[in-house]
């Protein structure tokens, strides 16, 4: 019984019911004994417990889950960041939080920590990404560390992405298993390049006469930078947009003819490309941007024009395009152009 392996719990039997409490003297808990419910207001109660203690780093984690950062982050990182939360507070919790302003002791434990997932070293470099906005957030607003110690530990893993797209027999096998709206998700990334979150909030009120236009952003640091896609309506493009059905001002919906939530759309993705590789392949939606540069490049447009279709700085796109367009076919399509000035 699950309520067996939970320290300290208290039961208590009135009236021909049987109650629980976190700790004798504690407070009472939620849910019936082995349910999610039940779990989850006895690890409160016991991070309240022990949080109490201010000079303990599980301290600065309770202020950063209950800080307006942490609660304005997008519902999917919440999902993802809470389990780690709990992991760090589980191994790092009891500490001092001045230890952490010793880089030179606390980061070999620091390193030992996250020494135990690099069998997963994506993982590994995930959970450090959360103990790092921890200690920021430690850093400042709440001033109790003068600087970040997981700053200047290096990651675990890297990967070239600059091979990595969406090939035309890659949607294909993805279709063999996806709705036609999901299908139409697909296509409209592959063919216009945008980002999941301009892609769910398309409407045809940005599709013009001769080019969908849409104001787009990615956030850098605390700033959001936004710029303007130009997409320019060729052919494919048009027909991909005549196929797909107006149910609504918003271009992607789903099977009840409702847009799509960025996060909705991620998960269903995400879903079903399992479904498809159930052996796992390295592809994420974003890398559908790749595929979309490849497109843009085959077809010789300049980088200028390419930054410009797909809201990127014009002095980074060199690099961009060396991380998303596929290194074969730059090298194919540079081959092509030699060849054409000799003649």
């Amino acid at each position: 019984m699950v309520t067996l392996e939970l320290k300290g719990l208290h039961k208590v039997k009135a009236k021909g019911r049987i109650y629980w409490y976190a700790w004798r003297g504690g407070p009472r808990l939620a849910g019936e004994p082995g349910t999610p419910e039940f779990l989850g207001s006895y690890n409160e109660a016991i991070a309240n417990r022990r949080s109490s203690d201010t000079g303990r780093f599980l301290s600065v984690i309770s202020l950063y889950r209950a800080s307006t950062d942490y609660q304005k982050l997008a519902a999917s990182t919440k999902k993802n960041w809470g389990p780690w939360l709990d992991r760090i507070a589980d191994h790092f919790g009891e500490l001092r939080t001045a230890q952490f302003d010793r880089p030179e002791r606390i980061r070999p434990i620091i390193r030992r920590w996250r020494a135990a997932y690099a069998e997963t070293p994506r993982a590994a470099d995930y959970g450090m990404q959360v103990l790092s906005r921890v200690c920021s957030y430690a850093v400042d607003p709440v001033g109790k560390l003068a600087s970040n110690p997981c700053e200047g530990i290096k990651h675990l893993y890297s990967a070239d992405r600059s091979e990595i797209i969406w090939t035309d027999a890659d949607i294909d096998r993805f279709k063999q298993v996806c709705s036609t709206e999901i299908a139409f998700a697909i296509d409209l990334a592959s063919h216009t390049g945008l980002r999941l979150s301009d892609l769910a909030k398309l409407s045809w009120s940005h599709v013009g006469d001769d080019a969908i236009m849409i104001r787009t952003g990615k956030r850098s640091g605390k700033a959001k930078v936004q710029r303007e896609a130009v997409i320019p309506l060729y052919d494919e493009l048009r027909e991909l947009l005549e196929r797909i059905p107006r149910r609504s001002p918003v271009i992607l919906t789903n099977s009840l003819k409702r847009p799509w939530s960025k996060d909705g759309l991620s998960s269903r993705v995400a879903e079903l490309k399992e479904e498809a590789w159930p052996e796992g392949v390295d592809l994420h939606f974003h890398d559908l941007r790749g595929t979309a540069a490849t497109k843009f490049y085959l077809a010789g447009l300049s980088v200028r024009e390419i930054a410009e279709i797909m809201a990127w700085e014009e002095e980074h796109v060199e690099r961009i395009i060396r991380r998303y367009v596929s290194r074969t076919a730059a090298i194919k399509e540079r081959i092509r152009k030699l060849n054409e000035a000799r003649t």
